[in-house]
């Protein structure tokens, strides 16, 4: 048999009857806004429109029942997380490190070759762990 190394890759989201809650695509969307401080450029570093990337976030917003991203300033000023768009897109991570770190234990014991972990750029730095600030629905 040729030796192999296939790349595991993982596409979890959560839903509702009303629609996405949240998933990977949200929390990069999120980090990103967390990043760049602004939306438009959050969205552009993604590929989507600011139009795209506004209804998604406003979509899980009224799934959710909580704002996930606030104006900072003045009005052009940008946007920042709110301390539920913090902690949201901290657990989801966390939540999709751990199942990743399983499904790749369960791979190693299945298959006859190791799979590694599909390696883009990580939304969750460990410098970036859940803290204890935020929404106590997402505070440890």
């Amino acid at each position: 048999m040729q030796s192999i190394r296939p790349v595991l890759r993982l596409h979890m989201w959560l839903e509702t009857d009303e629609g996405l809650v949240f998933g990977i695509g949200r929390a990069k969307l999120l980090h990103n806004v967390a990043e760049y401080g602004s939306l438009k450029k959050a969205a552009e570093a993604l590929g989507m429109s600011y139009r795209a990337a506004w209804g998604k976030i406003k979509q899980s917003e009224a799934v959710l029942g909580s704002p996930l991203i606030q104006k900072t300033g003045s009005n052009r000023s940008g946007y920042e997380l709110t301390p539920f768009g913090k902690g949201i897109t901290q657990k989801f991570m966390s939540w999709f490190d751990r199942v990743e770190k399983n499904a790749l234990e369960e791979a190693a014991a299945t298959f006859p070759w190791m799979s590694e972990p599909y390696q883009e750029e990580r939304v969750l730095e460990e410098s970036d762990a859940p803290s204890s600030d935020g929404d106590e629905k997402f505070s440890e």
